[in-house]
């Protein structure tokens, strides 16, 4: 059993499958803005490749040769993003809840490498209250905190610095390929966990590939 010191589980996927709620919510902004955008499952499974709302959108806009303000599209992407989270009360990824109970129980410390925005932040804790607190967490972060998106490493830095652990001592959890690259480029071994929309990534690299989180997944 390898005696890691801290489990940080990276993008909101890891706790909590948002993929299609971000979908919709995608969608929802595009007929709001009065754009004739519909993105299906497929399409957003492509789009999802490449991290980042506002880079997708920039891309997407240039491929349909439309200027638009896409800050502003993405920020009522994440206000219906957000108002489906806080009317909701939803359950965490499968074996979340047993890997946060066991780090607590056994002094290991948990850290929160996510580059999202604060709202979203608060949002995944409000629909996941009655599971998953942010006091579980020794460190959260958030795209405040971070210049470089993932895959740079520069969010999963400072989260060894708040946790005062060198990156040996660590083990991150990602659902996606781009967001583990991430990890690794800061020298963290890496769990794969797959969201749905990510499936059929390679996760190349990655310290083992599970479908569901259970101690010996991680703690071996």
């Amino acid at each position: 059993m390898k005696n890691f010191k801290a489990i940080i589980f990276g993008s909101i996927g890891t706790v909590l499958e948002t993929s299609d709620i971000q979908r919709k919510s995608f969608n929802k902004a595009f007929k709001k803005f009065g754009l004739n955008w519909y993105w299906s499952k497929n399409e957003y499974k492509k789009l999802l490749e490449k991290s980042g709302g506002e880079n997708r959108l920039s891309n997407y806009a240039k491929i349909k040769n439309i200027r638009i303000n896409t800050l502003k599209l993405r920020n009522l992407k994440t206000k219906f993003f957000n108002n489906y989270l806080n009317r909701n009360e939803l359950k965490p990824r499968a074996g979340v809840i047993n890997v946060i109970k066991f780090c607590k129980k056994n002094n290991i410390k948990l850290g929160f490498a996510s580059s999202t925005s604060i709202n979203n932040i608060n949002s995944i804790f409000f629909a996941l209250k009655n599971t998953i607190r942010k006091k579980d967490f020794d460190f959260i972060g958030n795209n405040k905190l971070a210049l470089r998106k993932k895959p740079y490493p520069d969010i999963y830095k400072i989260t060894l610095k708040k946790l005062n652990l060198k990156s040996k001592d660590c083990l991150a959890i990602e659902d996606t390929e781009e967001s583990m690259k991430s990890a690794l480029n800061a020298k963290i071994r890496c769990v794969a966990f797959p969201g749905k929309f990510h499936e059929k990534e390679k996760f190349k690299g990655s310290h083992k590939i599970t479908k569901k989180l259970i101690n010996k997944d991680i703690f071996f």
